[in-house]
């Protein structure tokens, strides 16, 4: 079995979105994905890496993941790396059609067939557009949109309504982000009371309307310097929440420790950090008390697996990161099926309602807050017919001469 084509795929009203298909001379397709720099990406895989796969045995993931280890940019989630993320698990999709196997199976097998979700409380086109550097930084990323799961919207005006709506279809946990706003305000170096407070009052509400029915984590989007940090880490302990993520840049590993041994609360970090070596450095300065992976920006399978189970030597569960795109979910879904140490699987409701499934055939299966295995060969997904039929959608091929 041989590659004979690549294919990258973006589509003008995804712009940050970039699936990836490889082919071989035995007709079998594998499917991947990344996000973010589409067009980066897209230049990265056609120039660097299709050479280097054309004519390969797709079967051999490892080799190729070394191969196409950057020289530069190894220490990061650029795109190097978000390019060899979409190839890797193109790559396992292939082999687990070629061998008639689900992802999990493929990893090793499963540790458990289903896994509790938790509902990152983002809107319809939470990240849809292609943003500016300063509206990255922004709450309202793509704004809301009405619908049943407009719940960016809700857990700033109506977080008890949202809590209760959760609770009701069997969710345990909830993500939300009310500090974001006041991390604009003064570029993330200081919080004024009003704001402190009203971030605080979210929680609260939550609380007082529902108990302790469903667990709260704290989002931070990486935009406070360490004092605010601690300030706003030190207000919530009261709350009992499952975790503080990224409230400080995860690059900056003893601040993630300083903050970690000052609160009570269990921090969270983080699918920005790349490949297993910043992880490494993580798990090492015990920075961190639950290890957040994104398949689609860490290496792919291949290298999320090593990450998980450096993560199970030290202890430490891991959490696989979703709001990003189908194959993210999914990918996630099955390595949380096969790594012993997997607590929780991220899923995006107001995504996974609509956006997902006009994209993609063949999502996972989601039933009273929990995920299922799936059972298909591979990852399970394929585009949708309605995508190819997209006249937005951006073809770029690489094939073998």
């Amino acid at each position: 079995m041989e590659i004979k084509e690549i294919r990258t795929l973006i589509l003008n009203d995804r712009p940050n979105q970039l699936w990836l298909e490889i082919e071989t001379d035995e007709g079998v397709t594998g499917l991947g994905e990344t996000f973010f720099g589409a067009q980066s990406v897209a230049a990265y895989v056609h120039t660097v890496a299709a050479p280097h796969l054309i004519g390969k045995n797709p079967l051999d993931i490892e080799g190729h993941a070394r191969a196409l280890k950057p020289r530069h940019g190894f220490r990061s989630n650029g795109a190097e790396i978000r390019g060899n993320s979409a190839i890797d698990i193109a790559l396992w999709d292939l082999m687990g059609k070629a061998f008639d196997a689900p992802l999990h199976t493929c990893l090793g097998g499963a540790s458990r067939n289903e896994i509790a979700v938790y509902n990152t409380c983002a809107g319809y086109n939470y990240l849809k557009p292609s943003v500016r550097l300063a509206q990255a930084r922004s709450l309202d990323w793509g704004g809301t949109e009405q619908g049943p799961y407009d719940d960016l919207q809700a857990f700033l005006d109506t977080p008890e309504d949202l809590a209760r709506s959760l609770i009701d279809e069997g969710y345990t946990a909830m993500k939300i982000w009310p500090f974001d706003r006041a991390a604009m305000k003064h570029g993330g170096q200081y919080i004024d009371r009003e704001d402190l407070e009203a971030g605080i009052d979210i929680v609260r509400r939550i609380r007082k309307a529902v108990g302790d029915r469903i667990g709260i984590m704290m989002e931070c989007h990486s935009l406070w310097n360490l004092p605010t940090a601690k300030r706003i880490a030190r207000r919530l302990e009261e709350f009992d929440l499952e975790w503080l993520e990224d409230m400080v840049r995860p690059d900056d590993i003893g601040a993630l420790a300083e903050l970690s041994a000052f609160t009570s609360t269990p921090i969270c970090a983080s699918e920005l950090m790349g490949t297993r070596h910043n992880y490494r450095d993580l798990l090492e300065a015990r920075a961190a008390s639950v290890v957040m992976i994104d398949l689609t920006w860490c290496g792919g399978p291949t290298e999320a697996r090593k990450i998980a189970a450096m993560a199970d030597t030290y202890s430490r569960p891991v959490t696989m990161h979703d709001c990003t795109g189908p194959v993210s979910f999914a990918c996630g879904v099955h390595l949380s099926m096969h790594a012993p140490n997997a607590m929780l699987q991220e899923m995006t409701r107001a995504h996974y309602s609509s956006w997902y499934r006009d994209v993609v055939d063949g999502l996972p299966l989601v039933e009273n807050g929990r995920v299922m295995a799936p059972q298909s060969p591979g990852h399970g997904l394929s585009l949708s017919k309605g995508l190819r039929k997209n006249p937005g959608l951006q073809v770029q091929v690489t094939r073998q001469e």
